[in-house]
């Protein structure tokens, strides 16, 4: 049985599927690596763009309510929902009483009428 020849005519060196198998996964973690790096690079640029983002918001927390701990800015907000809610139960309240007059005014108008 004859030996097969390479592409340069001459009989292939024993192991040159191995090394032909090793150059293929060379090449693929080649490409894996570039596509890491890639996704490093962007995670970075993510991060300190998120970093910017983050340290713009907390200056702004702290010039508009005096602090940029999540926990006290909690506290704030429920201070203001607890605030809001007594406004418009003393609103609700006040035109109640302004209906109530209303129609007082209404049945002495047109009882006298």
């Amino acid at each position: 049985m004859a030996t097969p020849l390479d592409r340069r005519g001459s009989a292939p060196a024993p192991g040159n599927d191995a090394d032909a198998r090793l150059q293929n996964e060379l090449a693929g973690l080649k490409g894996e690596y570039e596509r890491l790096r890639d996704a490093k690079v962007r995670a970075e640029q993510d991060l300190s763009h998120l970093q910017n983002q983050l340290a713009e918001l907390e200056a702004k927390a702290v010039a508009e309510y005096g602090t940029a701990d999540p926990a006290e800015l909690t506290r704030l907000l429920e201070e203001k929902r607890a605030a809001n809610a007594r406004l418009v139960a003393e609103y609700r309240e006040h035109v109640a009483a302004v209906k109530g007059e209303l129609e007082a005014v209404e049945r002495n108008f047109g009882g006298n009428g």
